[in-house]
């Protein structure tokens, strides 16, 4: 069966059209000059945004599968400077299909291909874009019949180069996709893609709601997102530029690690552990450099804080935050007063870096605040930071017990810290607060300490060197660990020979301690140590060397009188001398050993003897701490020589018949 004449003639007319438009795709490329083409998409980029680009090299048409024109070469010149602001290999105008087969350009979008864009800032924050972008900004403006003929350009692995002449900044951009559109029907303009910085890929996007009024530098809604493995970022408000940078609305932030991210961004973070999960939420007021930060909701390594900071140029923060808890074990994890069994101090250098390029004023409070194992209860204190110098000033801070005032002030050096540090700890518990400070564990009691000292080293146990200052600590209604100073004295008045190592047990409580301390190179010199209990008081002398940890201290205790006279100026019944010497966690305590013989009635006729001897005289001194050459009492009567020996009479000591009983009177010499 035959087809109508009608449908056939139509089919021939549709036959013909389509033959005709295919003439059209392949002979229209060759009928219109590249000299025509190349005019016509410069003088529709101008009319468009009333730039004038250079377009070199040849221009191309192909009109299949869509028409478009490639030109080699494009370039956009600061018309202030001539320096180029716009450099592309390649440019690709697609062109609208319909209109060009009548012989019209009409520019549907543009490619930059391989395009570098520099981007500088001068000292008055102007740029070597801010010409173009005034053009850019009259040509946009709404005129009654006027359309743009094109509103997209894409950007195809591009460079963006942002140079900051003032601060000597240069950051690149690379790999840079980005679709642009622009005002066509509406006023917004809106830029999506990505790009690559620092190695890692960050998908971007912006909104200006008023494109044209953002352009002359009025006010116009802004939206902004970045979003890549080192962080996240948002913000949602608004912009102007006239007669200086202004932005203000809501600001997000988050990273997984903070330190990262520093690293990533080209910062050196802090030296230590810590600086983890980020999370930041605030109110942005941006006015030129200065960023303010309002309604604060600042988390960082699960402690969260609120309140206000300001971010003024690149490096300088300052704020007021509050927190119901604080952990900082993290940012001191670096500084260890001690080593690992708390036998030294920590030798490993100080690490101070990633901070000498930070100014900050920052004022912290705090409900409750863990610093490795010490827990303190409210806390305020300010951290400031200026040119490598770190003060903290602790207002008040509840701690072991007491409170806590005081400044600690470090500042680093090419190869050491320099370190000031004056503090007063009020009513607190001696027994932890020593024993976290210094691993000394042997005061209880409640009491005040306070040091002003001062040194410089490469690390802790460099500053324990060359520490100088005065150190001071009083004490009540406490104990002394470790032994038990009344039962000593009574057991020694009682049997002075007795030996007296089994009782470094127990406690000596006492009802005052007073303690005042010179420092001087690392060694503290005792300027008082005095105790008083109700039995028992307590005097030392000497020295103890903070470095090695140890103790060089000589002193005096007495039994007190417990009966009418008991009390304030108490007078002493028996009094030793004695040494305490050794490691500062378990030091040994000698009674004096002249004072014991000369106490026991079994050993007084030995020592009168022995003292004759120089060479047991010279053993006496040592044990008893005379000074060498000084006259030694004089010796006892001579005593016949032992039968059977041939040592002088009065070189051998009397012999008892039998071993006496302690405190017992001696036996009648065997002649």
């Amino acid at each position: 069966m035959t087809a109508p004449v009608g449908i056939r003639r139509l089919g021939a007319v549709v036959i013909g059209l389509v033959l005709a438009g295919l003439v059209a795709v392949l002979i229209l490329p060759f009928l219109m000059p590249a000299e025509t083409v190349r005019e016509a998409v410069k003088a529709e980029i101008h009319a468009v945004t009333g730039l004038n680009p250079v377009l070199r090299g040849g221009a191309s048409v192909s009109l299949f599968p869509t028409g478009r024109v490639l030109f080699d070469y494009l370039s956009l010149d600061d018309s202030r400077t001539g320096d180029s602001a716009l450099t592309a290999e390649h440019v690709v105008a697609r062109l609208r299909f319909f209109p060009f087969l009548i012989g019209r350009i009409e520019i549907a979008d543009i490619s930059l291909v391989r395009p570098t864009i520099a981007i500088a800032f001068n000292a008055d924050r102007s740029s070597n874009w801010s010409s173009h972008i005034e053009t850019l900004a009259r040509s946009l403006q709404p005129e009654p019949g006027r359309t743009p003929s094109f509103s997209e350009i894409r950007i195809e692995d591009g460079t963006v180069v942002l140079r900051d002449e003032t601060n000597r900044i240069v950051e690149t951009l690379s790999h840079v996709e980005f679709a642009l559109a622009w005002p066509s029907i509406s006023r917004s303009f809106a830029g999506t893609g990505s790009f690559s910085w620092h190695g890692e890929r960050i998908a971007a996007g912006m909104i200006f709601t008023d494109f044209v009024a953002a352009l002359k530098g009025d006010r116009s809604g802004l939206k902004v997102r970045a979003a890549g493995t080192p962080f996240k970022f948002a913000f949602d408000g608004y912009i102007s530029h006239r007669p200086t940078l202004k932005l203000e609305g809501t600001v997000a932030a988050d990273a997984t690690s903070l330190r990262e991210t520093l690293r990533w961004a080209g910062q050196q973070p802090p030296s230590g552990e810590g600086f983890g999960r980020f999370a930041l939420k605030a109110q942005a007021n941006v006015v030129a450099t200065t960023i303010g930060f309002s309604n604060v909701h600042l988390e960082l390594d699960d402690n969260i804080g609120e309140g206000v900071l300001t971010l003024d140029g690149r490096r300088a923060l300052q704020g007021t935050l509050a927190a119901e808890g604080l952990d900082l074990t993290p940012y001191v994890s670096s500084i260890r007063l001690l080593t690992g069994g708390e036998h030294g101090w920590d030798g490993d250098p100080i690490a101070a870096k990633g901070l000498e390029g930070f100014d900050i004023d920052l004022r912290l409070s705090a409900a409750r605040v863990t610093l490795a194992s010490a827990k303190l209860g409210r806390t305020a204190v300010a951290a400031t930071l200026h040119g490598g110098h770190f003060t903290v000033a602790i207002g008040e801070s509840e701690a072991f017990g007491g409170l806590i005032k005081g400044t600690v002030a470090m500042a680093s050096a090419k190869a050491a810290t320099d370190l000031k540090a004056q503090l007063q700890f009020s009513n607190v518990d001696l027994e932890h607060c020593l024993g976290e400070l210094f691993g000394v564990r042997t005061l209880e009691g409640k009491g005040n300490l306070s040091f002003a000292v001062e040194s410089s080293g490469g690390s802790i146990y460099g500053l324990t060197k060359g520490l100088n200052g005065t150190a001071t600590l009083s004490g009540h209604k406490g104990a002394i660990v470790g032994f038990n100073i009344e039962q000593l004295l009574r057991r020694i008045q009682r049997s002075p020979l007795s030996a007296g190592r089994e009782l470094r047990v127990g406690k000596t409580a006492y009802d005052t301690l007073s303690v005042k301390l010179n420092i001087v190179d690392g060694t503290a010199n005792v300027e008082e140590v005095r105790m008083e209990s109700p039995v028992v008081g307590l005097g030392l002398s000497g020295s103890a060397s903070i470095p090695a940890r140890e103790l060089d201290l000589r002193g005096t205790a007495s039994l007190l009188s417990t009966g009418a006279n008991a009390g304030a100026g108490a007078v002493p019944t028996f009094e030793l001398p004695f040494t305490v010497q050794g490691p500062w966690n378990d030091p040994l305590t000698l009674p004096d050993p002249q004072i014991r013989m000369e106490r026991s009635g079994a050993a007084a006729p030995l020592l009168d003897a022995v003292r004759g001897s120089e060479a047991v005289r010279s053993v006496i001194e040592r044990l008893t701490g005379a000074p060498p050459g000084k006259p030694a009492p004089a010796p006892a009567p001579a005593a016949p020589a032992l039968a059977g020996t041939s040592a002088p009479a009065e070189a051998v000591p009397p012999t008892p018949a039998a071993p006496p009983a302690p405190d017992a009177t001696p036996a009648p010499v065997a002649q």
